[in-house]
């Protein structure tokens, strides 16, 4: 099954983490490059001008601020973390960014993904599609991942990491992340509130 870009957020027995995973027909040819505090998705070397095809393809998708990790699928990654760096809540900064930047304006209506965990407030997940938008508050203490296409509502997913290189492995080929078809790149944030970054 296809799903687009893929994010899961939560905990496990070994800690909290984010994670993303782009899965792509149209652009595979992207990788995810860690930096101290994020993880940006880019074009492979030779395929830059690819950005230029399509806009939406090249952003960072983790940010980690202070004791808060942001996962999405889009440049709506930094305008979440802005939110959260200036005082605003996890729910009214993913519902807010989402409101504002909307669905991607491409030939598929893309919808934005995003999610955040802290450790004070917790985890929460959000979406906005072409008719409509939603951010849940996650329950404590289990795992759940959303995509842009098919699997459009948080689901609860058994997610088995103990480090951040573990959890961006497992959302791409692990556990029900191994059945959704043209996995391309993944990355993760694990261990709140001290963050760790890996990405394959």
């Amino acid at each position: 099954m296809y799903l687009g870009r893929i994010l899961a957020v939560g905990s496990t027995k070994n800690g909290k983490f984010v994670s993303y995973r782009v899965s792509s027909r149209s652009f595979p040819n992207r990788r995810a490059v860690s930096f101290e505090n994020r993880v940006s998705i880019v074009p492979t070397e030779g395929n830059e001008k690819d950005v230029f095809k399509n806009p939406y393809i090249a952003y960072n998708c983790i940010r980690i601020v202070e004791d808060t990790a942001v996962v999405s699928n889009g440049a709506h990654t930094d305008v979440i973390a802005d939110k959260i760096a200036s005082g605003m809540g996890l729910r009214d900064s993913i519902a807010l960014s989402l409101l504002s930047m909307d669905y991607e304006k491409d030939d598929y209506n893309t919808p934005r993904i995003a999610g955040a965990v802290s450790p004070k407030e917790g985890s929460y997940i959000g979406i906005v599609t072409h008719d409509g938008l939603r951010v849940e508050k996650l329950e404590d203490g289990k795992s759940f991942y959303i995509s842009t296409y098919e699997q459009t509502k948080p689901a609860p997913v058994e997610f088995d990491a103990g480090d951040a290189a573990n959890a961006a492995q497992f959302i791409m080929d692990g556990g029900k992340f191994a059945e959704f078809t043209h996995p391309v790149t993944a990355a993760a944030a694990f261990g709140c509130p001290e963050w760790d970054i890996s990405s394959i």
